[in-house]
Order: C-alpha cells, then structure tokens, then sequence
C-alpha cells in the first residue's frame, strides 16, 4: 500500500474517532527524530490556544533567562488583588504569596495555574513571546494577553455581567455563544503544525540553552492532568509530556510521548465539541485516542 493511501486510511479513521466522541479534531503527530514522518490532519487551521499558550510563554522565559535579561529567581510577591480566576494553584489562595519566577512557571506549566501564567507574562511581556515565536518558524502563533485578556474578552463578547456568568453561558446548551468567543484573531492562537515545531525544538535543545530545554522537558513531563493525551497510553515504561488546553467547547493538548524503546513523538491535538458541557470525559478521551492512533501508524510505516 503507497505512503498516500495508508495516509488516507489513517486521517478518514481519525475524522470518525472524532466524530463519535462529538467533537471535531485537528492534530500533528510527528516523529522527534524524523519529524517530516507525521500524521495530520487540518494541521495549518488556526485555533485558539487556550492555556496552551503557556507553552511558548515558558520558551520565552527561558530564552530571557538564557541571555540574562531577566532572573529567573527573581521573587515575586503576589497579593490577593492581582489573582487571576482559575481552578487551581495560586488563583484558589486568599493571602499574599512570594516566590520566583522559575517556580510561578513550574505553577503555570504542572497545574495549569492562571495567576502563576500572568506573573510570568507580565515579567517577559506578550511581544517578546510573539517576537520569539518569529524567531522559531512560528508565523500562526501569537498571544494576546493571556488569560487575563482572555477572561475580560470573553465577558465582553458574551455579553456577561461577570466571568462566571460568561463561564455559564459557554457551558449551556440553549445558549448561542457568539462567533467572536472563538475567533483566533481575539485570543491568544495558533496551529497544530507550529505547535510540534516548538515541542520540536524544545525536545532537541534548539528552542533555548540544552539546560533550559531539559527544565522544560521535566516541568511538562510532570503535568498533574491524565485524562487526554496521557490516556491513549497507560502503560509502565511510557513517558508523557505534556501541557492541555481549555476554552468553552475548545479541549486540547500538545505533548511528546517517548516510548520504553527509546523511540519518542510530538502530538498535538486540538478539538472542538459539538455540545457545550463543561464535563465531556469522551472529548477528553479521544485526545488520546487519537494519539495512540496516529503513532501506531507511523510506526507501522516505519516497521517499528
């Protein structure tokens, strides 16, 4: 069977894994040796990002750091008034917190820390990381203010009275969310494709100093969520890396997955729901079903 119809059998399995979790999918599984050897499918679509968007931040950080432009164990002191709404870390805290920046980026990268992220955006600034990401061959990659310009966007889109009542529209079935909640051009965005070229780069020490890179590495390998990509592969032995995404009905995740044999894969999927529920553990799963998938393919075109 030629390179193109095994292709073609791989992405129309895919668009019907997608299709009969309810969501519509977008992804980029490449191998980190060779990454020409990739599964995609709608790879160049840009989306936005949600708290993906962290990812590169991190890169940006580390490339400050590197040139020495920025400390990375400088200490910051966050107050109450400065918190950030979000489910986990320093956003849930009511009293002043004091850390450095390289732990407010182990926050933002391991729990998904909303506050943590802006602390750190604040400190390297959203043109550097739009100004690096030029750097990195990612032309479909940029940020608009983070979380904070995300939340305060999204209430005015919405037309809420507060983030909570934005949350509750965007999670409601009899409610029509207006198109500008999900256009890439309002929110921090970019593409499966320029995704795993950053993941690339931060796995072959390219995207900042080999030390920088291996804290990277280590930060998303030590992400606290399993339910996407990680469930596509739930064995002793395997590796996952990872950082996910969530806005409204967007559910992603870009990762590497580096198996027991040495052999190691970027992926990066992207879905939106068809149902806008906040809980949807079939659109969780299917990240990592769909990983599992499209690395299987490729190591059965490489005689793995």
């Amino acid at each position: 069977m030629s390179a193109g119809r095994r292709h073609g059998d791989v992405t129309r399995t895919l668009r019907e894994l997608f299709a009969d979790a309810g969501v519509r999918g977008w992804l980029h599984v490449a191998d980190l040796r060779r990454p020409e050897a990739a599964v995609t499918l709608d790879p160049d679509e840009r989306l936005p990002i949600a708290s993906v968007y962290k990812v590169p931040l991190m890169v940006a950080f580390c490339r400050l750091a590197d040139a020495g432009t920025l400390d990375p164990t400088e200490r910051v002191t966050l107050d109450p008034a400065r918190r950030v709404a979000g489910p986990t870390g320093l956003s849930l805290l009511r009293d002043p917190v004091s850390m450095s920046l390289r732990d407010l980026v182990v926050m933002m990268m391991t729990v998904s820390d909303n506050t943590a992220a802006d602390a750190v955006l604040r400190a390297v600034g959203p043109a550097v990381v739009d100004e690096i990401c030029g750097e990195l061959g990612l032309p479909d990659t940029q940020v608009r203010g983070g979380v904070t310009n995300t939340w305060a966007r999204l209430v005015e889109e919405t037309g809420a009275g507060s983030l909570s009542a934005a949350m509750r529209r965007l999670s409601s079935n009899d409610a029509t969310v207006p198109e500008d909640v999900y256009d890439p051009a309002r929110k921090s965005s970019s593409t499966p494709a320029d995704i795993a070229r950053l993941l690339h780069a931060i796995w072959t020490d390219r995207a900042a100093s080999p030390e920088r890179c291996a804290f990277m590495r280590e930060v998303m390998g030590r992400q606290a969520w399993h339910h996407r990509l990680a469930s596509g592969f739930p064995y002793d032995g395997v590796r996952v890396a990872g950082k996910t995404g969530t806005l409204g009905s967007l559910r992603h995740e870009a990762g590497v997955v580096e198996l027991d044999d040495g052999t190691a894969y970027t992926a990066v999927i992207f879905t939106q729901a068809a149902r806008a529920d906040s809980v949807l553990p079939r659109a969780d799963a299917v990240i990592g079903a769909a990983a599992r998938l499209a690395v299987e393919a490729l190591r059965s075109a490489e005689g793995v």
